[in-house]
């Protein structure tokens, strides 16, 4: 758990400083909500220098203000202060440590924050949080030293834990919005996303404020969306932060298992249920006990299998196969599906009974053009960052008509698409920046090109005003054209295929061989 945080480390570390990261570490990296790991930042702190209270502020450099998070705050929501505004702003302008033992006859103290709380500050110690590059993003401020006021040796120890503190934000999303330039002019969204989840889209934000909601509860939750919005994402977003977070989160991807193999994968045999089952074998099922079983593209599961699941649903056990006592179980279901349920309903392929019950919940999430260019902007800066990082270059910029072409393409892969397509630009790139020519888009989406199952410019001798359109390709014919361009933007490379194709890379293999290729 903690050493994944050591690289990350700006300075050596205290005793004080471990404490607040074991707090943490177990959530850097995981879809944890921001404000929770705040909150236990923010928390350790308090109790490591005995004060009453504490509070994280963090700097919206579009706005020029503080926002309070992770406070220990129960009568107000949030406080927002100006550049300059009572103890916290100070620090926040001048970049200064103040340690403040009375407030009665400092002028930066701001008595607005007592008056709306009913509480009566005595003692304040602040000090500024920096980022990588030295700007500060943000302030921890202390309140009410218990047993007196804070020492030089708390200022001290402050420093030091604001520092790691804000190297742990380093390792998080919310990062890239901390370092912005404080031109950008837009506002940080500081509230309801989650690390790993980035944008800040109104359509974003819905999915957010649901999913948020759906980890609350303990009800089956439906996430639906495109190949590559980030089903699976939102689906570990859910168990990160429900009370099951503590359990395991297992993933059953119901495209890439033969039909045969489904019923054993998901509860396992009976010792003697076929030749060679020599002893007995748990499933997902039991895998993911007291914990939260992702059944991903759950629309591919076999008929027979979805009679199954359905009692698994209503009563709680199930059947290894190979008979025995039936076999209780506490699993939270998050189900993923980029399929027409409905109608497959309609059409007899999908239970009807079994979709009422999946979808207690359901969260949509929104294509990477419903998002729009702030979000593409956001995700291509913070791809580029991961990349570099992964490959050891240096961290690129990508130019202004880079960005454009970006924004410009309608991303039929989604945000996967842009994962590949930025990796690829970083690997290959000549300098510090990305540049149009080395963004590896085709020149017309897959999708569009693949409408009537000919890959583009196959034959560019057909004149198109002259010629009657050609008839509509079946829908074999539109896979496998669709198939092939993805595989061709992929350099041949089956794993980024499958993954760019939202498919198990076993599923593509089999499409590949039914096609003789």
């Amino acid at each position: 758990m903690f050493d994944a945080v050591l690289p990350i480390m700006a300075r050596p570390m205290t005793d004080l400083s471990r404490t607040v990261l074991l707090a943490v570490g177990d959530l850097l990296g995981r879809e944890v909500a921001l404000d929770e790991l705040l909150a236990r930042m923010v928390a350790r702190i308090a109790q490591a220098l005995k004060a009453d209270r504490g509070t994280i502020y963090l700097l919206d450099p579009g706005r020029g203000e503080l926002v309070s998070k992770g406070a220990d705050l129960p009568e107000l929501e949030e406080i927002r202060l100006r550049l300059g505004q009572g103890v916290a702003g100070w620090v926040a302008d001048t970049g200064e440590v103040v340690n403040v033992p009375t407030t009665s006859d400092d002028g930066r103290f701001f008595g607005g924050v007592d008056q709306k709380t009913g509480y009566h500050t005595e003692s304040i110690l602040a000090v500024p949080m920096r980022g990588q590059e030295g700007q500060i993003i943000g302030v921890v401020q202390l309140l009410n030293k218990q047993g007196g006021a804070f020492l030089p040796t708390d200022a001290e120890a402050l420093q030091a834990l604001a520092a790691q503190a804000a190297s742990a934000l380093a390792a998080t999303t919310m990062y890239s919005q901390l370092a912005r330039a404080p031109d950008s002019g837009q506002a940080l969204p500081l509230a309801g996303n989650f690390n790993g989840i980035i944008g800040d889209s109104e359509a974003l934000r819905q999915a957010c404020r649901i999913t948020a909601r759906a980890a609350a509860s303990q009800a089956t939750v439906l996430v639906r969306g495109d190949s590559g919005t980030g089903k699976e994402l939102f689906a570990r977003a859910i168990h990160v932060n429900s009370e099951r977070s503590t359990g395991p989160f297992v993933k059953v991807d119901c495209a890439s298992l033969p039909e045969t193999l489904i019923e054993n994968e998901l509860f396992g045999h009976e010792r003697g249920a076929y030749t060679g089952a020599d002893r007995r074998s748990t499933g997902k099922f039991d895998l993911a006990r007291s914990g939260t079983l992702f059944l991903d593209e759950i629309g591919e599961l076999p008929l027979t299998m979805q009679a199954k699941l359905l009692r698994v649903l209503q009563d709680q056990e199930f059947d290894r196969v190979g008979g025995g006592p039936p076999v209780q179980t506490d699993v939270r279901i998050v189900a993923a599906t980029n399929r027409d349920l409905e109608a497959m309903v309609n059409d007899g392929r999908f239970r009807g009974d079994l979709y009422f019950r999946i979808r207690v919940v359901q969260v949509e999430l929104p294509t990477l053009g419903q998002r729009g260019a702030s979000d593409i902007r956001r995700l291509a800066q913070h791809f580029a960052r991961t990349a570099a990082k992964r490959h050891g270059r240096p961290a690129p910029q990508i130019t202004r008509s880079a960005m454009l072409h970006l924004e410009r393409y309608p991303w039929p892969g989604n945000v996967r698409e842009l994962a590949h397509c930025i990796e690829s630009a970083v690997v290959i790139m000549d300098g510090a920046q990305i540049q149009p020519e080395d963004l590896a888009l085709p020149k017309r989406p897959v999708l569009m090109d693949s409408l009537h199952g000919t890959p583009p410019g196959l034959d560019p001798s057909r004149d198109p005003q002259t010629e009657a359109p050609p008839p509509l390709a079946t829908l074999e014919q539109v896979e496998r054209a669709h198939i092939l361009r993805a595989l061709e933007h992929c350099q041949g490379n089956r794993t980024q295929a499958a993954q760019l194709l939202g498919i198990g890379r076993n599923t593509l293999g089999r499409k590949l061989k039914a096609w003789g290729l």
